[in-house]
């Protein structure tokens, strides 16, 4: 059925809705000698295969000979499973219902609070102090002495992990800059949980991390990962949503108006056309016919499976919410990844750009002041978004 309707013709063809297409069709760069998939069912056969490792520029970087000092996100095979396992349920449904909801709405308490003040406020930053709030609950940084302050801690690690220049003199700046950050960062964030957490363990990655026994250098790496995975993306793709939904009036009407599953299916939609991760690398270890050749690197790239006219049905490139519905796909494509290595906080994410909006785009006057640019981070191959500025009419 999915075939017969790929092959119905576009009626508005050369419509395309994606805000991101042309930057990173300019900037995108798999690895070098990588094999590129576009084909959304050869990529999830590649992701959903065991005799893959993953690869690319993160995993390629990192020592995985003493496992236990590197993040699961790394890590493959039995390892990654049972470590990914262990905290699996921080990720239910019923835990991000019961438990996470109350953190996005309190979050949201504070920052409708501000935007009622009627001052413009950068968008960016409102959506990434959603995030943090709700990522630090997950891992355990509940002990700092401000949520805002714990904010600008971790924007200021993630920003210097991601400006690294070449030679030995951006190197010796790198790893300064890297020291003194993350060093703040753990004494003020980490240290205080970590010793919290030993006198009255919780539910969440710190107290298992310490009831494991884990290194310094190994919690500290575990909270950067989640932080990176948790915090900068959702950043990102709230900013995105939003951005879609001022310029569409009808779409946003259909948010407001419609129930939880109208709006997860808008917002998955967007994340098809505009996922804020555009490709993932994996190795090949074993020999795998008809799919990729013995120590062979493929690069899955997500943007173009999210839009294979064989899964996506015709006009891929439109924003359409009713799309995964009548083609029966589940989720939003490829945009969390697939298989063993799919994002374990995807459904986190959705609640909380869900929720995000919801509110945001129910305070009386909402508009955009000013639209964001969109840049392109060239060492995460993937878009960011700042300028924008939002309002609304003073309480």
């Amino acid at each position: 059925m999915n075939a017969e309707i790929a092959q119905t013709a576009c009626p508005h063809a050369g419509r395309d809705d994606r805000k991101s297409a042309r930057i990173a069709a300019a900037n995108l760069a798999p690895q070098a000698g990588s094999r590129v998939v576009g084909s959304f069912a050869l990529g999830r056969d590649v992701l959903r295969s065991p005799k893959v490792r993953q690869a690319g520029a993160h995993a390629d970087d990192t020592n995985i000979t003493n496992p236990d000092e590197v993040s699961f996100f790394f890590l493959d095979g039995d390892l990654h499973r049972k470590r990914r396992a262990a905290v699996a349920g921080l990720f239910t449904p019923k835990t991000i219902v019961t438990r996470h909801h109350v953190v996005m709405h309190r979050t949201m308490d504070q920052l409708v609070a501000r935007l009622r003040e009627g001052k413009p406020l950068p968008l960016d930053e409102l959506s990434f102090q959603m995030a943090v709030d709700v990522t630090a609950e997950i891992v355990g940084l509940t002990d700092s002495d401000s949520n805002a302050n714990l904010a600008r801690r971790v924007k200021a690690v993630l920003d210097s992990s991601l400006d690294r220049r070449p030679g030995w003199l951006g190197n010796l700046i790198f790893n300064a800059k890297m020291l003194l950050r993350v060093g703040r960062f753990y004494r003020n964030d980490m240290a205080p949980a970590i010793a919290a957490r030993r006198k009255q363990p919780r539910d969440d990655v710190i107290s298992f991390m310490v009831s494991e026994n884990y290194s310094r250098k190994a919690m500290i790496m575990e909270c950067l990962s989640y932080g990176g995975a948790g915090m900068m993306t959702t950043r990102e793709f709230i900013v995105m949503a939003a951005w879609h939904l001022f310029d569409k009036p009808d779409l946003r009407d259909r948010y407001l108006t419609g129930g939880e599953a109208d709006q997860s299916a808008i917002l998955e939609e967007i994340l098809r056309l505009e996922p804020v991760a555009s490709m993932l690398h994996r190795r090949a270890v074993e020999p795998q016919p008809g799919v990729m050749e013995d120590g062979e690197v493929l690069c899955v790239s997500i943007r173009e499976a999210n839009v294979d006219e064989a899964i996506t049905g015709p006009c891929p490139f439109e924003l359409d919410p009713d799309r995964a519905k009548r083609m029966k796909v589940v989720g939003p494509y490829m945009s969390f990844g697939d298989g063993p290595h799919r994002c374990p906080g995807a459904q986190v994410a959705l609640h909380e750009t869900r929720i995000f909006l919801d509110r945001m785009f129910r305070l009386p006057g909402i508009r955009l002041v000013s639209e964001p640019k969109i840049i392109w981070n060239s060492f995460i191959q993937g878009y960011e978004l700042r300028g924008a500025l939002v309002a609304c009419d003073p309480a």
